[in-house]
């Protein structure tokens, strides 16, 4: 900032300083309240939104492309970037893991290092959504490729460009499903939501999710659907039954 500001400066130095500026607590409890409303995709809107993706007018080559990208995003939890610069040699399907030591830049498309030192990372797929999307991603890549080959790639065999994807499949396909207009990024809060209600360890769901510290894993959360609140409580009565019974069978 002070260097933007001392560029229309004659001496070359900022008119004011940084230094003692802060943001008012009501405007940070605001923006804490619009980071909880930020959209995310369930596992469940994500299959919806795979499927619709087939009532587009492109090619079958094309359909079978993006739907398995929105699936990967979603059961993987990827940024954007990273999800662009995965390479067949990557996913190891005997382990059930995804690595991640890449990421393709938004703004030159050219592969180079991650996010931050924590986005360097092996993300176990060991949910009944990550084996789903494994043997989607197996069927997806059948046939002979080179193992330093990008799993999904442009025409030329170079990294997607997320605007185009947005703009040609997925916003398309959200107005027909009803859903909110979202980047890709809305998959990747889903995933964290989803890993975090079903009860994975916070240290291993930051490790999962590539995040530099515990507080920006928490503001993946977000506000919590009525409907997944409702199956939580769900899920707490069948467990209090099933142990209700195992101390009678004791008894």
């Amino acid at each position: 900032m002070q260097r933007v500001l001392s560029c229309s400066s004659k001496d070359k130095k900022p008119p004011f300083s940084q230094e003692g500026l802060a943001i008012p607590e009501r405007d940070k409890l605001q923006m804490k309240i619009e980071s909880r409303e930020a959209i995310s995709f369930s596992w469940l809107q994500t299959k919806q939104i795979a499927e619709q993706v087939h009532e587009l007018d492109v090619d079958d080559t094309r359909k079978e492309r993006y739907d398995t990208l929105f699936l990967v995003a979603s059961a993987t939890g990827l940024r954007c970037g990273e999800l662009f610069a995965l390479k067949l040699n990557d996913i190891d399907f005997k382990a059930g893991t995804v690595r991640v030591d890449e990421s393709a830049d938004q703004r030159t498309y050219i592969l180079g290092p991650c996010k931050n030192a924590a986005a360097y990372r092996t993300i176990l797929l060991a949910d009944s959504e990550g084996r789903e999307v494994l043997g989607i991603l197996r069927r997806f890549l059948k046939g002979a490729r080179k193992s330093n080959d990008l799993v999904f790639h442009s025409k030329r065999g170079s990294p997607l460009r997320e605007t185009n994807v947005l703009h040609e499949f997925l916003h398309p396909v959200l107005k027909t499903l009803g859903l909110p207009q979202a980047g890709m990024h809305a998959f990747r809060h889903g995933c964290n939501r989803r890993w975090e209600l079903a009860g994975m360890n916070p240290a291993v769901l930051r490790q999962q999710m590539g995040h530099s510290s515990a507080v920006m894993t928490a503001r993946y959360t977000g506000e919590i659907p009525l409907e997944q609140v409702r199956a939580a409580f769900s899920s707490m009565e069948l467990e209090n039954m099933e142990n209700g019974r195992s101390v009678r069978a004791v008894a």
